[in-house]
């Protein structure tokens, strides 16, 4: 059985543990479970940062993805940033991915978000395809980012 709904304190370990699937895919990434233990919890505690969604199998959480949100001034309306978007090896590519995607957008449309906007690795064709195949389009944006902390040991240290 399929259950999708949203993260509590108690589904951080596991949330954990397929970031760090994630970001040991990812270029620019390196998992840190405090961190990520950290981040997590700062959303699950503040709803109004964003919210976490998990997929369970079996009552088994094997996907999650989230929303952080934010106010685009062009639409006039709350934006998202999809984030985090993740299934176990084990259960990918048998549709938990796409009911974590559906559940998300509809929880954005139903909410009155104008826009989710996502980031994925440029040489990462799968996922493009797959957010493609699920109604995103490619921007003509580019991405820059301006880093403050590179580590939680440069946080600890006021670096």
């Amino acid at each position: 059985m399929v259950a999708i709904r949203i993260a509590v304190d108690r589904d951080v370990p596991r949330c954990v543990e397929l970031l760090g699937i994630l970001f040991s895919q990812e270029h620019e990434f390196t998992p840190d479970a405090e961190v990520q233990s950290r981040g997590l919890l700062m959303i699950i505690n503040n709803p109004e940062l964003g919210q976490i969604f998990v997929g369970e199998v079996d009552g088994i959480i094997q996907g999650m993805v989230l929303l952080l949100f934010t106010v685009s001034t062009f639409l006039g309306r709350k934006a998202a940033l999809l984030e985090d978007m993740v299934v176990a090896p084990a259960l990918q590519r048998k549709g938990l991915g796409s009911l974590l995607i559906d559940y998300a957008v509809n929880f954005a449309r139903r909410e009155g978000f104008g826009r989710i906007t996502l980031l994925t690795d440029k040489d990462n064709d799968s996922a493009q395809q797959f957010y493609l195949s699920k109604g995103f389009t490619k921007s003509e944006m580019v991405v820059f980012r301006k880093l403050f902390f590179s580590s939680s040991s440069d946080q600890e240290s006021g670096l």
